[in-house]
C-alpha cells in the first residue's frame, strides 16, 4: 500500500493534542482530530473562463451578491544568520498570523532539541502573541521533507512541535493575563510549501509554524 493509502486509511485514528495553559499548570485534553488544516502551498493558476459563455449570464431577474472584502494575506520574509534572528517566514492577514520557522536553525540535524538562540526567538513570538491579546486557539505545527521513512517523519515533527510549544507555553503562562489553548501536531511530510526533489526546497518544507488569530479578527 502506498504512503497516501496509508495516510487515508490511519487518518481517522489520529489524534490532535489540545492544551489548556494557566498559571496553575498544562491540563492535557485529547479529542479527534479535526481542527483547522495548516498553511500549504501557494494555490496552482486560475481556471481559464471563456468571457463568451452563456453560463456567466445571471438568469433572468437575478441580482449580484453584495460587495464582500476578500481576507487579502500580506506576506514577508526574514531571514538573518545572526544567533538572535533564525531565518522564518511571517504570513499576516486579517484573520491569522503565522511564524513558519525553519527547522535547520531550530535544531540540529534529526534532533528535537532546540538551540539557545531558538529558544530566544520563540519568546520573542510570545511577547507578540500577549501584545496582541489572542485568546483562541494557538496551533503549533510540525514538518518534514520527504526523506527517509514517513513513521520517521511523523514522530519527528511532532516530537519538534511539542518542543516548540513546550517554550511558547511556559513564555505565555509566565506572562500571567490571559489563559491559552494550544492545538499541537506533527504531519511529517504533508503539506510541503517547496520543491522536495532539491535541498533548498526540503530546507524550506522542513520548518515549525505558529498559528494563531488576533484579537478582534
Amino acid at each position: 500500500m502506498d504512503r497516501t493509502k496509508r495516510r487515508a486509511a490511519g487518518a481517522a485514528l489520529v489524534v490532535l493534542s489540545v492544551v489548556s495553559v494557566g498559571l496553575a499548570g498544562p491540563v492535557v485534553v485529547a479529542r479527534a482530530d479535526g481542527g483547522p488544516s495548516p498553511s500549504t502551498a501557494a494555490p496552482s493558476a486560475p481556471v481559464k473562463v471563456d468571457p463568451t459563455s452563456p453560463r456567466l449570464k445571471l438568469p433572468e431577474g437575478a441580482t449580484l451578491a453584495p460587495a464582500k472584502v476578500l481576507d487579502i494575506v500580506a506576506v514577508t520574509d526574514q531571514s538573518s544568520t545572526s544567533a538572535s534572528q533564525p531565518e522564518q517566514r511571517h504570513e499576516e492577514s486579517n484573520t491569522s498570523i503565522t511564524y513558519a520557522l525553519q527547522a535547520d536553525v531550530l535544531f540540529g540535524r534529526d534532533s528535537a532539541a532546540l538551540s539557545a538562540a531558538a529558544t530566544s526567538r520563540i519568546k520573542a513570538i510570545a511577547g507578540d502573541i500577549n501584545a496582541k491579546h489572542v485568546s483562541s486557539p494557538i496551533r503549533v505545527f510540525g514538518f518534514t521533507d520527504d526523506l527517509g521513512s514517513e513513521e520517521h517523519g511523523d514522530i519527528l515533527s511532532k516530537q519538534r512541535a511539542d518542543a516548540v510549544y513546550g517554550i511558547l507555553a511556559s513564555s505565555l503562562g509566565s506572562a500571567g493575563g490571559t489563559t491559552h489553548s494550544f492545538q499541537v501536531r506533527g504531519y511529517g511530510e504533508d503539506y510541503p510549501i517547496a520543491d522536495n526533489s532539491t535541498e533548498a526546497g526540503r530546507r524550506q518544507n522542513r520548518r515549525v509554524e505558529i498559528t494563531f488569530t488576533p484579537s478582534g479578527a
